[in-house]
């Protein structure tokens, strides 16, 4: 079966870059990305590829070149599907915020929308493409949903999980260190396997693409953000260690990274990961075990997001303790607010997590972030429900640039690793600053040893 036109449900952070770099590759199928959210549709089509509503390093330079001319956006969600034969869903599958499995299951409601309305809609058979992140056996009641429309179309479904790290998402499209595709055993399923595997062998090279059973598909994705946020809740657990003992985290970080067992990636102490997926991924699959009844599977992987929480809060109570046990009416300069650099995105972001702890200790802070705007910042707060909406006004303000943040600040906090930070003339910021002067390193960027000739009290993570 030949692919010449795919259909995405959902134009977010996965489905939007993910298209754009099929429609680059494949000039020859036409692919539509669709979503309900106008405002959302309207920034993928401004006139200005800049102003699209997500930023990624090379992104818009690949939506220019094939936007109109096999890549549009469209809010008309019935053709797109009734036109494609191969369709991805890629929704929001965010933790459920109530009744059983509140907290940590994944939310599927929006996953069971798209399925029934491919079911009302579709008249031709389709291939129906798991992208969103899912708990294991989901297609299995995609497949139920689909399957009892009693049209006689016939759906395959298949699991092609992705594994985009934000800030690189466009380069991970590119050049994948895998292509994950999971379909039924049955000659029908392996045919519809074989239909995705040829869209993306036109620019992935056929041992990169690794074809399994759905549940193998599903679960693999889980385990491979279980594993990488594994690997820094354990450098963090270790930081702390490191700050009590006299041990340097960025020495026993090297030398441990240099075992080729073990290797450097993903070995950066901080002050907690973030983003949409680690923390989701490791609660649902908390909750899978659970299920099951494996409650000492469970409580091993929820140790990990304990260890983060704890790194986080950690941070928070340092500032406090340091400036003092007082941060109250204190100007506190943040530097960075996306959970981490290169990317606009600020889910389950470090930063929101210390502005909420410090906030409560009634400090006033001001924060620069190259990418986020004010509205986002305090979205954000508001939605952790912590306080009034004017309440957290009261005590935020964002600057134009991280000079006017820091102008008359007791401390800066550092939460986001973007690179402009380290080219500051760190002279000027200091002496702008009341003083002492405290910089609190949550991405250790910073030159300890440069800072302090300077006259900051400095302090990073481990």
């Amino acid at each position: 079966m030949t692919i010449t036109k795919i259909c995405c449900i959902g134009a977010g952070y996965v489905g939007g870059p993910t298209m754009a770099v099929i429609a680059q590759k494949c000039p020859q199928i036409q692919v539509t990305v669709v979503d309900l959210n106008q405002e959302r549709i309207a920034a993928w089509n401004a006139a200005d590829v800049n102003e699209i509503p997500i930023y990624e390093p090379g992104l818009a330079e690949v939506v220019q070149e094939a936007r109109g001319r096999n890549l549009f956006f469209s809010t008309d969600v019935e053709k797109a599907i009734d036109e494609a034969q191969l369709i991805f869903i890629s929704v929001n599958t965010p933790t459920k915020t109530y009744g059983k499995g509140k907290g940590m299951a994944a939310d599927l409601k929006y996953i069971e929308l798209c399925a029934r309305q491919i079911a009302k809609i579709a008249k031709t058979n389709k291939i129906v493409v798991e992208k969103s992140t899912l708990p294991v056996r989901t297609a299995e009641a995609i497949k139920s949903i689909l399957d009892h429309t009693g049209n006689g179309v016939q759906f395959q479904i298949l699991s092609n999980p992705e594994f985009l790290a934000e800030g690189t998402a466009v380069n991970d499209l590119l050049f994948p260190d895998r292509i994950l595709i999971g379909g039924d055993p049955s000659p029908e399923g392996q045919k519809a396997i074989q239909a995705l595997v040829d869209v993306y062998a036109h620019w992935v090279a056929p041992e990169k693409i690794l074809t399994t059973n759905v549940w193998s598909s599903e679960l693999s994705k889980l385990t491979a953000n279980a594993f990488l946020a594994q690997r820094i809740s354990s450098i963090n657990a270790m930081s702390e260690l490191c700050e009590v003992t006299g041990a340097d985290v960025n020495e026993v970080a090297k030398a441990i990274g240099m075992d080729s067992r073990i290797g450097p990636k993903f070995l950066k102490a901080s002050v907690g990961f973030g983003g949409s997926c680690f923390q989701k991924d490791i609660l649902n699959l908390v909750y899978i075990a659970k299920s099951y009844g494996l409650h000492e599977v469970a409580d091993y992987w929820e140790q990990v997001i304990i260890m983060n929480d704890h790194q986080k809060r950690r941070f928070s109570t340092k500032i406090v303790q340091t400036l003092y046990n007082t941060v109250a009416g204190k100007k506190i300069a943040f530097l960075g607010w996306a959970f981490k650099k290169d990317t606009n995105d600020t889910r389950e972001s470090a930063a929101i997590y210390v502005a909420d702890d410090l906030i409560n200790e009634e400090a006033q802070l001001s924060v620069y972030d190259p990418k986020v705007p004010f509205q986002k910042i305090v979205a954000d707060l508001d939605y952790l429900a912590s306080r009034s909406s004017e309440h957290n006004a009261q005590h935020l303000s964002t600057a134009t640039t991280a000079y006017e943040a820091c102008q008359q600040a007791h401390a800066i906090a550092i939460l986001t690793e973007w690179d402009e930070f380290a080219t500051y003339d760190w002279q000027k910021i200091y002496d702008s600053m009341q003083k002492p002067a405290f910089v609190f390193d949550g991405r250790n960027i910073l030159d300890a040893a440069k800072m302090e000739s300077i006259g900051f009290v400095y302090l990073g993570i481990g």
